[in-house]
């Protein structure tokens, strides 16, 4: 065995079709796209979706719903998670933004609203952009102070 007798194995490869070369490839003259039309030119794309001229179902379709272009998004925190940070000994003294951002509750450009899911343990003061009554209330319990930024 040389090098100029090694072929692959068989049936491995094949050979490209050659399209618009000539009448007597086979394959010339509409290179396989038929006759005119729009999908025999060159360029032709169609766009995702398209129904062959019939209305589109994105189209069809009624749109409803609302988008409101001032909403505001909130990170959620609960008093829960506060209260395990506490015990872990995470937190200590006055709860701010700067420290549930170290802590990795929210980040630093994210709006912060306190829940009042769980139950607070110790007399601490939370300042936060939102809280909700239940958690105002749950903190106020507790003896510490809710503190809307």
């Amino acid at each position: 065995m040389n090098l100029n007798n090694i072929q692959p194995a068989a049936g491995s490869t094949f050979n490209s079709k050659r399209i618009g070369r000539g009448q007597g490839s086979g394959k010339g003259g509409t290179s396989t796209k038929g006759h005119k039309g729009q999908k025999a030119r060159a360029g032709y794309s169609q766009k995702i979706g398209f129904e062959g001229g019939q209305m589109p179902l994105q189209r069809r379709l009624p749109k409803f719903g609302f988008k409101n272009v001032n909403r505001k998004e909130f990170r959620a925190i609960n008093l829960d998670s506060i209260q395990t940070l506490i015990e872990n000994k995470s937190i200590t003294g006055d709860i701010t933004k700067e420290v549930l951002v170290a802590n990795g509750l929210a980040t630093k450009n994210e709006l912060v609203k306190i829940m009042g899911r769980g139950e607070l343990k110790s007399a601490v003061s939370i300042s936060a952009d939102k809280f909700t009554k239940s958690a105002e209330e749950l903190i106020a319990k507790a003896g510490g102070k809710a503190i809307t930024l």
